[in-house]
Protein backbone atom coordinates (compact mmCIF):
# COMPACT_ATOMS: atom_id res chain seq x y z
CA UNK A 1 0.00 0.00 0.00
CA UNK A 2 1.48 3.33 -0.97
CA UNK A 3 2.08 6.12 1.53
CA UNK A 4 -0.48 8.86 1.52
CA UNK A 5 -0.11 12.52 2.25
CA UNK A 6 -2.01 13.63 5.38
CA UNK A 7 -4.64 15.45 3.36
CA UNK A 8 -5.46 12.43 1.19
CA UNK A 9 -8.64 10.59 2.08
CA UNK A 10 -7.77 6.96 2.81
CA UNK A 11 -10.73 5.77 0.75
CA UNK A 12 -9.34 7.21 -2.47
CA UNK A 13 -6.36 4.84 -2.30
CA UNK A 14 -8.60 1.91 -3.18
CA UNK A 15 -10.48 1.06 -6.30
CA UNK A 16 -13.70 -0.88 -5.99
CA UNK A 17 -13.34 -4.37 -7.38
CA UNK A 18 -16.05 -5.32 -8.09
CA UNK A 19 -17.95 -2.04 -8.41
CA UNK A 20 -20.46 -3.15 -5.80
CA UNK A 21 -17.97 -3.20 -2.92
CA UNK A 22 -19.63 -0.17 -1.40
CA UNK A 23 -22.48 -2.53 -0.56
CA UNK A 24 -20.34 -4.66 1.77
CA UNK A 25 -20.65 -3.19 5.27
CA UNK A 26 -18.69 -4.53 8.22
CA UNK A 27 -20.37 -5.49 11.48
CA UNK A 28 -18.56 -3.64 14.27
CA UNK A 29 -18.20 -5.46 17.59
CA UNK A 30 -17.04 -4.01 20.87
CA UNK A 31 -13.95 -5.53 22.49
CA UNK A 32 -16.27 -7.97 24.31
CA UNK A 33 -17.46 -9.28 20.92
CA UNK A 34 -20.95 -7.81 21.25
CA UNK A 35 -22.31 -5.35 18.68
CA UNK A 36 -22.00 -1.70 19.69
CA UNK A 37 -25.73 -1.44 18.99
CA UNK A 38 -28.52 -3.56 17.56
CA UNK A 39 -30.87 -0.87 16.34
CA UNK A 40 -29.45 0.59 14.33
CA UNK A 41 -27.05 -2.28 13.87
CA UNK A 42 -23.46 -1.12 14.31
CA UNK A 43 -22.15 -1.23 10.74
CA UNK A 44 -19.29 0.59 9.02
CA UNK A 45 -18.75 1.12 5.30
CA UNK A 46 -16.08 -1.24 4.02
CA UNK A 47 -13.69 1.70 3.54
CA UNK A 48 -13.86 2.64 7.22
CA UNK A 49 -13.36 -0.98 8.30
CA UNK A 50 -10.21 -1.29 6.17
CA UNK A 51 -8.89 2.04 7.39
CA UNK A 52 -9.43 1.01 11.03
CA UNK A 53 -7.63 -2.29 10.39
CA UNK A 54 -4.66 -0.55 8.77
CA UNK A 55 -4.49 1.87 11.72
CA UNK A 56 -4.55 -1.17 14.08
CA UNK A 57 -7.77 -0.06 15.79
CA UNK A 58 -9.69 -3.25 15.02
CA UNK A 59 -9.10 -6.94 14.51
CA UNK A 60 -10.66 -8.49 11.43
CA UNK A 61 -12.69 -11.54 12.44
CA UNK A 62 -14.36 -12.43 9.16
CA UNK A 63 -14.09 -11.35 5.52
CA UNK A 64 -16.15 -11.25 2.36
CA UNK A 65 -14.91 -13.06 -0.73
CA UNK A 66 -14.59 -9.71 -2.53
CA UNK A 67 -11.35 -7.73 -2.52
CA UNK A 68 -10.20 -4.14 -2.98
CA UNK A 69 -6.88 -3.12 -4.42
CA UNK A 70 -4.45 -0.29 -3.94
CA UNK A 71 -1.52 0.08 -6.33
CA UNK A 72 0.54 -2.37 -4.27
CA UNK A 73 -1.88 -4.34 -2.09
CA UNK A 74 -4.94 -6.56 -2.40
CA UNK A 75 -7.17 -6.75 0.68
CA UNK A 76 -10.23 -8.89 1.29
CA UNK A 77 -13.14 -6.77 2.51
CA UNK A 78 -13.82 -7.26 6.24
CA UNK A 79 -17.32 -8.44 7.13
CA UNK A 80 -16.82 -8.47 10.93
CA UNK A 81 -14.35 -6.36 12.91
CA UNK A 82 -13.72 -6.12 16.66
CA UNK A 83 -12.56 -2.94 18.37
CA UNK A 84 -9.26 -3.34 20.20
CA UNK A 85 -10.33 -0.85 22.88
CA UNK A 86 -13.56 -1.39 24.79
CA UNK A 87 -16.18 1.34 24.38
CA UNK A 88 -18.37 1.67 27.46
CA UNK A 89 -22.05 1.61 26.49
CA UNK A 90 -24.17 4.64 27.25
CA UNK A 91 -25.92 4.39 30.59
CA UNK A 92 -28.69 6.85 29.85
CA UNK A 93 -31.19 6.69 27.02
CA UNK A 94 -32.12 9.81 25.08
CA UNK A 95 -35.84 10.59 25.12
CA UNK A 96 -36.44 10.53 21.36
CA UNK A 97 -39.34 9.46 19.18
CA UNK A 98 -37.32 6.51 17.83
CA UNK A 99 -36.32 5.26 21.30
CA UNK A 100 -39.91 5.63 22.48
CA UNK A 101 -41.15 3.53 19.56
CA UNK A 102 -38.41 0.97 20.23
CA UNK A 103 -39.37 0.76 23.91
CA UNK A 104 -42.97 0.11 22.82
CA UNK A 105 -41.79 -2.38 20.16
CA UNK A 106 -43.24 -0.30 17.33
CA UNK A 107 -46.81 -1.09 18.42
CA UNK A 108 -49.71 1.06 19.49
CA UNK A 109 -49.90 0.73 23.27
CA UNK A 110 -53.69 0.85 23.15
CA UNK A 111 -54.69 -1.57 20.38
CA UNK A 112 -51.39 -3.27 19.49
CA UNK A 113 -51.43 -2.18 15.82
CA UNK A 114 -48.19 -1.72 13.92
CA UNK A 115 -47.49 1.10 11.50
CA UNK A 116 -48.89 4.64 11.24
CA UNK A 117 -47.47 5.38 14.69
CA UNK A 118 -47.43 8.67 16.48
CA UNK A 119 -47.16 9.32 20.20
CA UNK A 120 -49.76 10.13 22.83
CA UNK A 121 -49.73 11.63 26.31
CA UNK A 122 -51.44 9.12 28.61
CA UNK A 123 -52.48 11.98 30.89
CA UNK A 124 -53.24 14.67 28.31
CA UNK A 125 -51.25 17.88 28.45
CA UNK A 126 -54.55 19.74 28.71
CA UNK A 127 -55.04 17.93 32.04
CA UNK A 128 -51.53 18.64 33.32
CA UNK A 129 -49.76 15.66 31.78
CA UNK A 130 -46.06 16.13 31.10
CA UNK A 131 -43.88 14.95 28.25
CA UNK A 132 -41.85 12.17 29.88
CA UNK A 133 -41.00 8.49 29.51
CA UNK A 134 -43.66 7.72 32.11
CA UNK A 135 -46.48 9.61 30.36
CA UNK A 136 -45.87 9.21 26.61
CA UNK A 137 -46.59 6.06 24.59
CA UNK A 138 -46.59 4.98 20.97
CA UNK A 139 -50.11 5.16 19.53
CA UNK A 140 -51.62 4.56 16.12
CA UNK A 141 -53.32 7.50 14.46
CA UNK A 142 -56.76 5.99 14.97
CA UNK A 143 -56.40 5.47 18.73
CA UNK A 144 -54.70 8.83 19.17
CA UNK A 145 -57.58 10.59 17.42
CA UNK A 146 -60.20 8.63 19.36
CA UNK A 147 -58.60 9.36 22.71
CA UNK A 148 -57.95 13.04 22.08
CA UNK A 149 -57.60 14.94 25.35
CA UNK A 150 -59.63 12.47 27.38
CA UNK A 151 -58.44 10.05 30.05
CA UNK A 152 -57.97 6.32 29.47
CA UNK A 153 -61.01 5.62 31.63
CA UNK A 154 -63.20 7.99 29.63
CA UNK A 155 -62.47 6.18 26.36
CA UNK A 156 -62.20 2.67 27.82
CA UNK A 157 -58.54 2.24 26.86
CA UNK A 158 -56.00 0.15 28.73
CA UNK A 159 -52.25 0.18 28.22
CA UNK A 160 -50.48 -2.94 26.95
CA UNK A 161 -47.73 -2.24 29.50
CA UNK A 162 -46.98 0.65 31.85
CA UNK A 163 -44.75 3.32 30.30
CA UNK A 164 -41.41 3.47 32.09
CA UNK A 165 -37.99 4.95 31.47
CA UNK A 166 -36.01 2.14 29.77
CA UNK A 167 -32.46 1.26 30.68
CA UNK A 168 -29.90 1.30 27.87
CA UNK A 169 -29.52 -2.48 28.14
CA UNK A 170 -33.27 -2.99 27.76
CA UNK A 171 -33.34 -1.00 24.53
CA UNK A 172 -30.28 -2.92 23.31
CA UNK A 173 -32.12 -6.21 23.87
CA UNK A 174 -35.29 -4.92 22.25
CA UNK A 175 -33.26 -3.87 19.22
CA UNK A 176 -32.31 -7.51 18.65
CA UNK A 177 -35.95 -8.22 17.79
CA UNK A 178 -35.82 -5.93 14.77
CA UNK A 179 -32.95 -7.04 12.52
CA UNK A 180 -32.26 -5.07 9.35
CA UNK A 181 -33.34 -6.47 6.00
CA UNK A 182 -29.81 -7.62 5.18
CA UNK A 183 -27.87 -9.83 7.59
CA UNK A 184 -24.70 -11.40 6.22
CA UNK A 185 -24.16 -15.01 7.28
CA UNK A 186 -20.79 -14.13 8.87
CA UNK A 187 -22.57 -11.84 11.34
CA UNK A 188 -25.03 -14.33 12.79
CA UNK A 189 -22.84 -15.88 15.51
CA UNK A 190 -22.10 -12.43 16.89
CA UNK A 191 -25.60 -11.00 16.73
CA UNK A 192 -27.37 -13.66 18.74
CA UNK A 193 -24.66 -15.48 20.66
CA UNK A 194 -25.80 -14.00 23.99
CA UNK A 195 -29.49 -14.74 23.42
CA UNK A 196 -31.17 -17.35 25.58
CA UNK A 197 -31.45 -20.70 23.91
CA UNK A 198 -34.95 -22.08 23.52
CA UNK A 199 -35.66 -25.47 25.11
Amino acid sequence: MHAESPDTDFRTAFTRDPAGCRHFPALVLNADYRPLSYLPLSLWPWQDAIKAAVLDRVTIVSEYDEVVRSPSTTIRIPSVVVLKDYVAPQKTVAFTRFNLFLRDEFRCQYCGAKGDLTFDHVVPRARGGITSWENVVAACGRCNLRKGSRSLKQVGFTLRKPPVRPAAGQLMNLGRKFPPNHLHESWMDFLYWDAELEA
